[in-house]
């Protein structure tokens, strides 16, 4: 399981047009599923993302998770994150955990996390194409695996 985290002043994931899910400050979550990932792994990463503190403090240092920061977090799944170049240019995918088993996971992370944050997660629509909107505060983005 790989998570880009983006600290964000706003962003927003949108389906045809229309806007499934939108975010104040906070965290997007760019979510990555692997072949061999499970509720463990995912609620591992769920934690960690939770206690990352990376808001910044009366100082302006990161210093303040999410909660404590009163701040958001949206979550949208990218297979794409998994992609292997070692046999070319183009990439293979077949790292990423198969459609049917990623699904259930992803929903997990968001629950979970929604959970140790004290409020839903939104989320993009899983398997869809879609336009992701961010204005990122720093530039801080860290990967999580």
């Amino acid at each position: 399981m790989k998570v880009v985290l983006q600290r964000v002043r706003a962003a927003s994931v949108a389906v045809e047009g229309k806007v499934v899910g939108e975010i104040g400050a906070g965290y997007l979550l760019l979510v990555g599923l692997a072949l061999g990932d499970d509720e463990t792994t995912v609620r591992r990463l769920a934690a960690d993302v939770a206690k990352a503190r990376l808001m910044p403090d009366a100082q302006g240092k990161m210093g303040v998770n999410l909660r404590d920061a009163g701040a958001e977090a949206l979550a949208v799944s990218q297979f794409t994150l998994l992609a292997d170049f070692t046999k070319g240019n183009r990439p293979s995918f077949n790292g990423a955990a198969r459609p049917e088993v990623a699904q259930p996971l992803f929903d997990l992370f968001a629950q979970e996390l929604g959970a140790l944050l004290g409020r839903p997660v939104p989320t993009g629509v899983f398997g869809a194409e879609m336009a992701v909107e961010l204005m990122n505060d720093g530039p801080v983005t860290v990967v999580l695996e």
